[in-house]
C-alpha cells in the first residue's frame, strides 16, 4: 500500500486485552490486528487492573498492527481508543495512578451504590438526570467506595479518569472524554450534556479533577504527544480522537447512530452480556443504563448489561469436564435450570448473588447442565432486551419489532451453541456480522473522523463493517423461557441475595 493511502488505528482496550486494528480509511479494509493481554486481579468481588499495563499493551498491540499491515508509519493518520466502561482510574502527581483501577465488574461498591440511589429523590430522579440509577458497576459508586474505604488515597487524587480517558490522555497529552463514556459515570447529565454539579457535590468530587467534555468521540483533541509518538513509532502528526466506551464504539462499527440505523437492537455476548440500540429517545428506565451515543446529534444508546455471560458458561463447562460445544439444549428434557450468576449480577440487580442450579436428578446428563447454563445466561440477556425495547417506546411483542433482526456480536456470536440458544429463546432472526473486531473497527471510524472531519457512523456504514450472515428465526422455546423465569422469580430475593 503506498504511503499516500490513509491508515487509521482503532484500539479496543477491554477487560482482558488490548486489540489494535489497522484499517484503510478509504475502504474500511481491516489490514491487521495486534493484540496484547491485560491482567485482572481480585477476589471476593474485587476486580482490578494496573493502568500502566493497559498502556504497555496498547503500545505492543499498535506496533504489531502497523508491522503486520505492512504499511509505513507515515501512512497512519489517526488513532482512537475505545475502552471498557465505568472503570475508576485515580491519578496523583505526574499523572501516575495512585492504585490499580477499579473495573466495571468490581462489585465491592454495591453498598455505596444503594446508598447513592436512595438520595437525590430516588431511582426515578437519577434516571431523569443522568439516565441511570447507581449500581455497583457505575463509576460514581466506585468513587464513593474509595472515599469511604481508602480516604487517604482519595484525598491525594489530582485527576479522575475513565479507562479510555486515561489512554487518550497518554496519547495526546489532553485530558478529555466524550459524552458516551461519560454517561456511564452517573455524574454526567444526559438531560443537560454536562457534568451534574449536584451529583458531584453529593459524592465530594471536585469537577476540576475531571476531563473536559468533547462534543463527540470523533472530535480531534490533538496529535500524538512526543513520548507517545516515540513509544508507538508513529509520526507526531497522527490525529488523536476523543474516543469513547467499548459499547459506543461497537454501535459505531455496526453503523448505528444518527447517520445510520436507529432502533435496531444488538446483543453482545462477551465477558458481560449487553443489549443496546441507538435511538432518538432518551430513556429513563431503572434497570437500564441510559447512555448517550458517541456520535452526538441527539442520539442515545440505552443499554442493559449482565455480568455473567461467556466466562460464566465456560466455567460451568470446566467444572463439568466438558468442551463448551458439548451442551444439550433445553435442559436435556429434564427440567434443569441454571442461573449462572457467579460474580453477582447487574441485571437483574443482584450484586451479591451466587450461581444457582436446580432440577438435578440421578440421571441428569452433565451436558444438559451445561446447556441449562447457556440458557440461563441467554435468558438473562434477552430479558434485558425486552426492557430495552420498551424503554425505547417499542412493544417487544409487536410483530414489526419481533421481526427486526438481532445483531449478535461478541465472542459468543462465534459459538454454535450460543447462536442456537439465542435463536431458540428469542424466536428472532439474527444478523451475525462478518467482522470480528467491531469495537476496534468502531474506534477506527472515530479515528478516521478525527483525521478527516467525517461522521464516523456514516463512514462505518460505507465501510460495511456491520454486514454479515442472516439467520432465520427458530420457533420460540416458550417452555424453557417460562421455566427459567419461574425459578428466577421463586429464588429472588431469598436464594440470590
Amino acid at each position: 500500500m503506498p504511503a499516500s493511502r490513509s491508515v487509521v488505528i482503532g484500539v479496543d482496550s477491554s477487560t482482558q486485552s488490548a486489540k489494535a486494528a489497522a484499517v484503510d480509511a478509504d475502504t474500511g479494509e481491516l489490514l491487521a490486528v495486534g493484540r496484547a493481554p491485560h491482567t485482572v486481579t481480585g477476589t471476593a468481588g474485587a476486580r482490578e487492573s494496573d493502568p500502566g499495563e493497559w498502556w504497555t499493551a496498547l503500545v505492543t498491540a499498535v506496533r504489531s498492527a502497523v508491522r503486520d499491515a505492512g504499511v509505513p508509519a507515515a501512512s497512519v493518520t489517526g488513532i482512537a481508543v475505545a475502552g471498557q466502561q465505568h472503570g475508576l482510574v485515580v491519578l496523583g502527581p505526574g499523572g501516575r495512578p495512585l492504585r490499580p483501577a477499579l473495573l466495571w465488574n468490581d462489585t465491592r461498591s454495591a453498598p455505596q451504590a444503594a446508598a447513592l440511589a436512595a438520595r437525590l429523590g430516588g431511582p426515578e430522579a437519577w434516571t431523569a438526570r443522568t439516565g441511570s440509577v447507581p449500581v455497583a458497576s457505575m463509576t460514581a459508586a466506585k468513587w464513593q467506595w474509595l472515599r469511604e474505604r481508602e480516604p487517604e488515597r482519595a484525598d491525594a487524587v489530582t485527576a479522575v479518569r475513565l479507562p479510555h480517558d486515561h489512554l487518550t490522555e497518554r496519547l495526546s497529552g489532553t485530558a478529555v472524554t466524550d459524552p458516551g463514556d461519560a454517561s456511564g459515570t452517573c455524574w454526567y447529565g444526559t438531560a443537560t450534556g454536562a457534568y451534574d454539579p449536584e451529583v458531584l457535590d453529593l459524592v465530594g468530587l471536585d469537577p476540576a479533577l475531571l476531563p473536559a467534555l468533547a462534543p463527540t468521540g470523533a472530535t480531534r483533541v490533538g496529535t500524538l504527544a512526543p513520548a507517545a509518538a516515540e513509544a508507538l513509532g508513529l509520526p507526531r502528526t497522527v490525529a488523536v480522537a476523543a474516543g469513547t466506551g467499548d459499547n459506543m464504539a461497537a454501535a459505531v462499527g455496526l453503523g448505528l447512530g444518527g447517520a445510520g440505523l436507529l432502533d435496531h437492537p444488538v446483543v453482545s455476548l462477551g465477558t458481560s452480556g449487553t443489549v443496546f440500540a441507538a435511538t432518538r429517545v432518551r430513556p429513563t428506565a431503572p434497570g437500564l443504563a441510559g447512555f448517550a451515543a458517541t456520535d452526538g446529534d441527539g442520539t442515545y444508546l440505552p443499554l442493559g448489561c449482565t455480568l455473567n455471560c461467556t466466562l460464566a458458561v465456560d466455567r460451568f463447562a470446566e467444572l463439568l469436564g466438558l468442551d463448551r460445544e458439548d451442551a444439550v439444549p433445553g435442559g436435556g428434557g429434564g427440567g434443569v435450570v441454571v442461573l449462572p450468576y457467579l460474580d453477582g449480577e447487574r441485571t437483574p440487580d443482584l450484586p451479591h448473588a451466587a450461581g444457582l442450579v436446580t432440577g438435578l436428578r440421578h440421571g441428569t446428563d452433565p451436558r444438559a447442565v451445561l446447556g441449562a447454563a447457556y440458557e440461563g445466561a441467554a435468558f438473562t440477556v434477552l430479558r434485558a432486551l425486552d426492557g430495552l425495547l420498551a424503554a425505547c417506546g417499542l412493544d417487544p411483542a409487536a410483530p414489526d419489532v419481533r421481526d427486526r433482526p438481532l445483531r449478535l456480536i461478541g465472542g459468543g456470536a462465534r459459538g454454535r451453541v450460543w447462536t442456537d440458544t439465542v435463536r431458540r429463546l428469542s424466536g428472532r432472526p439474527l444478523v451475525v456480522p462478518a467482522a470480528g473486531e467491531l469495537v476496534a473497527l468502531g474506534a477506527a471510524a472515530l479515528a478516521a473522523g478525527a483525521a478527516t472531519g467525517s461522521d464516523p457512523v456514516a463512514l462505518a456504514a460505507a465501510w460495511g463493517t456491520g454486514a454479515g450472515e442472516v439467520l432465520p428465526p427458530l420457533p420460540r422455546d416458550g417452555e424453557s423461557w417460562d421455566r427459567i423465569a419461574g425459578v428466577l422469580a421463586a429464588a429472588t430475593p431469598t436464594l440470590l441475595n
